[in-house]
């Protein structure tokens, strides 16, 4: 049997990870300013979070949710604490996409409605739901679409307020990245998601925040929606919650009511995902990694903000988007293979840096030497 070949793939076998630095077979050291996707929170192989999931595995590694499994507890408890939405409920899931799924089909009980709006250059994830919300035809197959999707111009309030005057009483939910990631490091306005906030109280619809990249303590806030000032109804996330093991969930407002199979999962929510899960909560408050994502941040901003060539510098704390013109599009591939530097991109021609909350100033300034060598 081979594998289903649909990852491009660099000719790179990472062997062993430390930080913010992997290595591989040959040992060649590279600095990882991509984490695996915004996955890698706390850095790899944090010696806290192998304790802890090593210790869980000795005990119990799996049971399912038709027991008391009291980790998901302390985690919703530590949750609640760290991303200040004490009164909200906990949703435990496997990925990214499945929070979503699960999110706008809890919307969808909520109110009874079907129509859901979006916007360009979304990336929600892959499943039935969530990719339909996606604005990228190519991955939605024809199973997948439907007439219940609205896309609107992202940070369009005009567009926004007529289409809520328009079937308002149809509209189940609003979903939203705080900054959206795939589709290029592009922030939503503050006044932009304060208009969701107040159209969804008007027409009884539910605000999704998707979560999933740009929360967690990326931007330096726990949920990058929040600097608008208002809450949503449900904040979804995975990535860096669990930095690596797949473990994600949906943050849910005390006015929605639970019933016994409403929602469900079989993995969601395991002993050894929590275990990963208040792990990664530990070393964030203990190491008060949200500041240092806001500080080497700013400052990896501003220091780029410096070069002539770069057209826009997008994104904030942690989550950076560096837009360059056609001639740089080498950039990306060079730092990689000439200056052993993982990055991300987005299209065309997007560096997306998406580093450990940990990253460290020294990190920060051995990227600068490199990215400036190659933009000169």
């Amino acid at each position: 049997m081979q594998l289903f070949d649909v990852y491009p793939l660099n000719d790179i076998e990472i062997t062993r990870a430390s930080g913010s630095n992997v290595w591989d077979a040959n040992e060649q050291k590279y600095l990882d300013l991509y984490g695996g996707h915004a996955v890698i929170s706390i850095g790899h192989t944090n010696p806290h979070y192998v304790s802890r999931l090593t210790d869980q595995l000795s005990k119990v590694g799996f049971y399912s949710n038709s027991v008391k499994i009291p980790l998901q507890v302390q985690l919703a408890e530590k949750l609640g604490l760290v991303s200040g939405k004490k009164d909200f409920q906990l949703f435990l899931v496997n990925s990214g996409a499945e929070a979503n799924e699960n999110a706008l089909k809890l919307a969808s009980f909520y109110n009874g409605r079907k129509k859901v709006i979006a916007f360009t250059g979304a990336f929600h994830g892959r499943t039935s739901l969530a990719v339909a919300v996606t604005d990228n035809p190519k991955i939605v197959a024809p199973v997948n679409q439907t007439e219940n999707v609205i896309f609107l111009p992202f940070n369009n309030e005009v567009a926004l307020e007529e289409t809520f005057k328009a079937q308002g009483n149809d509209i189940s939910a609003v979903i939203i990245e705080g900054i959206q990631g795939v589709g290029g490091i592009k922030e939503a306005s503050k006044s932009f998601l304060q208009k969701i906030r107040s159209l969804c109280d008007e027409y009884n619809a539910v605000y999704i925040a998707d979560s999933v990249q740009c929360g967690y303590g990326r931007t330096g806030l726990f949920y990058a929606h929040d600097y608008a000032g208002v809450e949503a109804d449900v904040y979804t996330m995975a990535k860096g919650m669990g930095n690596g093991f797949p473990v994600a969930g949906i943050s849910i407002a005390p006015k929605f009511k639970p019933w016994h199979g409403e929602l469900g999962t079989t993995f969601g929510g395991n002993h050894l995902a929590c275990a990963a899960a208040l792990a990664v909560l530990e070393v964030m408050e203990k190491d008060n990694l949200m500041r240092n994502a806001e500080e080497i941040g700013n400052y990896l901003i501003a220091e780029l903000n410096k070069f002539e060539q770069v057209k826009e510098v997008r994104g904030r704390g942690l989550m950076i988007g560096i837009e360059l013109p056609e001639e740089l599009s080498h950039v990306k591939k060079e730092l990689l293979f000439k200056h052993f530097i993982f990055t991300g991109e987005a299209k065309p021609n997007v560096i997306r840096l998406l580093p450990a909350l940990n990253l460290t100033r020294a990190h920060a300034d051995e990227f600068l030497s490199a990215f400036g060598k190659l933009v000169k």
